[in-house]
């Protein structure tokens, strides 16, 4: 059976929840296709050699910040050193690169939750990424714990947090299996008695109604559609060599986990995919 061919700029794979379990769908240039259903099958990608910045579609030599041409990435707010610590947002000071971007995108309400990925960790989002940003993260189980009304705030909400929790999640051991299960009601609980003198600084500084608790959330639980986890993490690099093949195992955070290696998606935006599978 001749194998059938998806080609074009690759972005981080959309995701969903169904019954708890994470969906996925790659994105390759104006196509899209479901890749739950291609668990079990043969799979191929082959990097074209050729990368179209995610942002201005510029041909670029090299990909910087998962997918940016140069000029973009010295340019634009979404580059900014900030998005990685949030706590250094400087909006306020004036110096914002995009000042319009940063009202749509920071000046919003924020969650700070704890999720369970490689073990307990704290992490921040903006509220209308959830549950997204769980899957990214192959989160086994999250719960928001604040909502705050600017990045800023959750980034010093955070900074309060990780002195005690990780604020990583370790993609090695994310991709060998299923992580322990932890209490996270009873971690938030902790947590909240340990911080509670920095949070109470926070609260006086901005306001309760800028940074709230949140105490009546349920735990989301996510499933990922793995049939088996490596027992060593093995990555392609599309850089050094141009192909990812194999039979796929699963998909878990932006990985697509293959008897023979995995692959981060997301940090190939932009790269020129082609997409090969009998499944299709």
């Amino acid at each position: 059976m001749a194998l059938s061919n998806v080609a074009g700029a690759a972005s981080k794979m959309r995701t969903a929840l169904e019954d708890n379990e994470a969906q996925y769908t790659l994105t390759l240039g104006q196509q899209s296709v479901p890749m739950n259903p291609l668990i079990g099958s043969r799979v191929t990608l082959a990097y074209q050699q050729q990368i179209h910045c995610v942002h201005c579609g510029r041909l670029s030599k090299k990909s910087f910040s998962q997918g940016y041409c140069y000029p973009c990435f010295q340019r634009l707010a979404q580059c900014d050193s900030c998005i990685v610590s949030p706590e250094k947002c400087h909006y306020f000071e004036g110096s914002c690169r995009e000042p319009e971007w940063g009202e749509a995108h920071c000046m919003i309400d924020h969650i700070v939750y704890l999720a369970n990925s490689s073990g307990v960790k704290v992490g921040i989002t903006r509220g209308t990424q959830l549950p997204t940003r769980w899957i990214d993260q192959g989160a086994v189980a999250a719960l928001p714990i604040f909502r705050v009304s600017n990045r800023l705030q959750s980034g010093l909400v955070e900074s309060a947090y990780k002195a005690h929790v990780a604020d990583k999640t370790s993609w090695q051991a994310m991709l060998k299996g299923t992580p322990p299960e932890q209490d996270l009601y009873a971690r938030r609980d902790q947590l909240a008695e340990v911080c509670g003198d920095e949070i109470d600084a926070l609260q006086k500084r901005f306001g309760l109604q800028a940074i709230q608790t949140i105490d009546d959330a349920d735990v989301q639980h996510i499933r990922y559609p793995v049939v088996e986890y490596p027992t060593k993490v093995k990555s392609f690099n599309l850089d050094k060599v141009p192909l990812a093949e194999g039979t796929l195992m699963g998909i878990k955070g932006q990985y697509l986990i293959f008897d023979t290696g995995v692959i981060n998606i997301r940090k190939y935006g932009g790269y020129q995919l082609e997409l090969s599978s009998p499944a299709l």
